[in-house]
């Protein structure tokens, strides 16, 4: 069989490969002398060096290849990058194929272009080390290993013409996450959908310890991925010349297939279900650190874990100098870069042109090609409140038949999904269900209900999964939501974390346009789930949200139906945030109706005039968050007014939870004069509060009256149990926070002991009932608003 790469072009891409491996070494080392036009000395290198060579090398190698793939055949390519931290390879490839320099002209293609381009990595208020939103043509910062994948899946879905060339590290492939995300396969339609590209690298080593799959068998190794659904293909060695054609040859017929399979699926006479394919995947076995240093101080570093980071460090002796010189001469720059520092024209050449290049691939900076969710009007869906407490309702199943239309508005534009782990009819959203099945491509069963290959509500029990995909989604330019119970979104506290800093991050970059916020839909929440049990309660992740920078963050507890309604229409809408929003599923008491709740949820915070009688003078301020809070709040104010007819009594119910912080701390924050309208400068404040009660004095200790506020929410108290049982276990009930004001109110400090025995009597009197019925007193239970 002849080369698949004829001589000519087989010698240029490997002087390009060396281009890219010789500015991946300068970037590490190097803060001057960039052509190496003087010989090298200690003032031309970096003081702190700092960066990953290791994986660099069969990055920069993949890249090369996969240029030559897009030009020969006019592809639409991503290129997500798993092992992140070889950044310095992927800004040297934009930098070659002149993405880089116009996302940066400062960096321009020339020896001071070189020297900025060289310095400005790892150093003070440069670029990062890894793949970043500062790096053109990413959208995975790949700093933490495990979600290269599932991003490169959910950029995939509903982008029919698009590949994406995933590489996915193989210390990375050890993560759970990353083993999870094989079987997206089972998730992505060819007919619909774009194709992903898996390109495991296998160079043997993490940190300090070898990789799991680099140590088992080739022949284990494809029974795998085998297994997963893959048809794998191996490109394994060490000599450029073989590997050049290997990995062409592959990567030629890899394509293929992928254009076989879509061929297949979207073939007009293949009218019914496509079958589900077994998508190619490449395996390439290449040694960590190739074509850098084979021994330093005598030990072996090529093809070991000591090439990982930085091989050559301590420049204290005068050969690791003479070693780095002779490394970056290996590579010839002269025969790269003209007399200017310009990458010689016949290279450049190589290198795809416009969008076609992986750098500026619009999918890659997603903004670019958002466009507004066609949205229905959310009070067409409004439940009918004539009275506050005079109906009930479900919340999330209410907030269900608005997502079923905005999902039905947009399915001519396909950029709209709903995400969340096995649990969207029991979150009671399942009315989407009407307009769009769940995606699934593998064997049906006469059981099975809502199943569809053109389903748009993705399910999948892994948390890791869901974010990921839906991550991947809205940084191509789609919209979604994620539903999860409110315990176990802590699965993806560091996923969030990472999104949460990319969206940071890309706010100061000029060129990232905005993207479809983050939305996330907690329900099931701590304080209904008494039937689960305590390893299903935990508000936690109000906190965790709330620690991330104010310009990204956005937490709503909505008290009811109405209120929810309102504030997901806006998380819809918005742009570059993350939106948190926590609301029941279960029947509960309806407040406000839809033009009161959308004015309330609006200023974020309010008085509740209608459950109020302080007369602009209250005795005490009942505060609350949350839909369980506000209903043992407005329950506790029925106690204080039944029992103490002269009470004045101001009912504060808070959707916005960052309003409670200063506007000079989160935009969203109340002005002082304001708060204080709200909460007074002196009187006792009540707050009931949906999580941890921390929270609630974090937010509100630069506040007049912070002193006075006493919180009540989850201490971690829980078991299976009844739902008031659980509200009481954590002192968050009405006789707790009647008890509460009591306490709290100067002029009361008479009535403190009868109102402390009341209260010891109403708990003695739960605990037995619940004890005896397995089920709430019926006064809690059939508790109604009243006045």
């Amino acid at each position: 069989m002849p080369d698949t790469l004829a001589p000519d072009l087989a010698q240029k891409m490997h002087a390009y490969w060396r281009a890219a491996n010789y500015l991946s070494v300068g970037q590490v080392y190097l803060k001057d002398n960039p052509l190496l036009e003087v010989p090298l000395t200690l003032e031309h290198i970096k003081p702190r060096l700092l960066g990953h060579w290791g994986t660099t090398p069969g990055l920069n190698f993949l890249y090369v290849h996969l240029n030559r793939l897009i030009k020969q055949n006019d592809l639409n390519m991503m290129y997500v990058i798993g092992p992140g931290h070889g950044g310095p390879g992927i800004v040297a490839n934009t930098y070659l194929e002149g993405s880089y320099t116009e996302r940066y002209p400062a960096i321009e293609r020339s020896r001071n272009g070189l020297h900025r381009l060289f310095r400005q990595f790892s150093w003070p208020y440069g670029i990062p080390s890894h793949v970043s939103p500062e790096t053109p043509g990413s959208i995975h910062e790949g700093g933490e290993l495990g979600y290269s994948l599932t991003h490169a899946y959910g950029a995939a879905y509903d982008n029919p013409d698009l590949i994406v060339a995933c590489v996915v590290g193989d210390g990375e492939a050890e993560t759970g996450a990353l083993a999870t995300s094989w079987h997206s396969n089972k998730f992505l339609n060819p007919r619909r959908d774009g194709a992903v590209l898996p390109i495991l690298h296998l160079n043997g080593f993490k940190i300090a310890n070898p990789t799991v799959l680099a140590r088992i068998s080739r022949e284990e190794l494809a029974q795998l991925f085998q297994g997963y659904g893959y048809d794998p293909h191996f490109v394994e060695g060490g000599d450029p010349a073989v590997m050049h054609q290997a990995l062409a040859e592959v990567l030629d017929k890899t394509l293929l297939q992928i254009r076989e399979i879509q061929k297949t699926a979207r073939s007009t006479g293949n009218a019914g279900k496509p079958e589900r394919p077994r998508w190619p995947m490449i395996i390439l076995r290449t040694p960590k650190g190739w074509t850098g240093p084979k021994f330093v101080d005598g030990k072996p570093v090529e093809g070991t874990w000591r090439a990982h980071q930085v091989p050559i460090a301590d420049f204290k002796k005068p050969e690791h100098l003479k070693q780095l010189e002779d490394w970056m001469l290996s590579y010839k720059p002269r025969e790269l870069f003209d007399e200017n520092g310009k990458f010689r024209e016949e290279l450049a050449a190589l290198a795809p042109t416009g969008h076609s290049r992986m750098g500026s691939n619009p999918h890659a900076n997603g903004g670019e090609l958002l466009k507004p969710l066609s949205m229905p009007h959310f009070h067409e869906y409004a439940v009918t409140v004539s009275e506050p407490g005079g109906v009930q309702a479900e919340a999330t199943r209410v907030l269900g038949t608005f997502l079923r239309d905005v999902m039905k508005a947009n399915l001519a534009t396909q950029n709209f999904r709903l995400f969340g782990p096995d649990e969207t009819a029991s979150n009671r959203l399942e009315a989407v269900y009407e307009v769009s099945g769940k995606e699934w491509m593998a064997a049906v069963e006469d059981v099975d209900t809502d199943l569809s290959e053109d389903g748009r509500v993705m399910e999948v029990l892994s948390e890791h999964l869901c974010e990921g995909w839906l991550e991947g989604y809205l940084l191509t330019g789609r919209h979604g939501l994620f539903s999860c119970y409110e315990a176990f979104i802590h699965v993806i506290d560091s996923m969030f974390n990472q999104h949460a800093k990319w969206l940071k991050v890309s706010r100061t970059i000029s060129w990232r346009k905005p993207i479809a916020s983050l939305n996330y839909l907690l329900t099931s929440h701590v304080w209904r789930q008494d039937h689960n049990g305590f390893s299903h309660q935990d508000p936690g992740f109000i906190d965790h949200v709330a620690n991330k920078k104010s310009d990204v963050v956005r937490i709503y507890l909505p008290p009811d139906a109405n209120c929810l309604l309102s504030v997901a229409d806006h998380c819809l809408r918005s742009r570059n945030y993350i939106n948190l929003i926590v609301a029941g599923k279960q029947p509960e008491w309806q407040w406000l109706d839809i033009m009161s709740a959308n004015r309330h949820c609006a200023a974020g915070a309010g008085i509740w005039q209608w459950a109020s009688n302080d007369g602009g003078d209250p005795d005490v301020v009942m505060a609350c968050a949350g839909d369980i809070p506000t209903l043992e709040t407005l329950a506790a104010v029925t106690l204080l007014r039944t029992h103490y007819p002269d009470i004045r009594i101001r009912v504060v119910n808070v959707v916005d939870l960052m309003v409670l912080q200063p506007q000079s701390e989160h935009p969203h924050g109340m002005e002082d004069h304001d708060f204080d309208e709200l909460f007074t400068r002196d009187k006792p404040v009540i707050f009931a509060f949906h999580g941890y009660p921390a929270m609630i004095h974090k937010l509100t200790y630069r506040r007049h009256n912070h002193g006075n506020i006493h919180v009540r929410g989850y201490k971690e108290e829980g078991t299976t149990t009844t739902p008031f049982d659980m509200v009481v276990l954590n002192n968050l009930d009405r006789f707790q926070l009647a008890l509460d004001a009591t306490t709290r109110i100067p002029r009361f400090s008479h009535r403190v002991a009868k109102a402390t025995e009341y209260y010891w009597a109403a708990m003695e009197r739960h605990k037995l009932y619940i004890s005896e019925h397995g089920d709430d007193m019926p006064e809690v239970r059939d508790w109604r608003w009243k006045v």
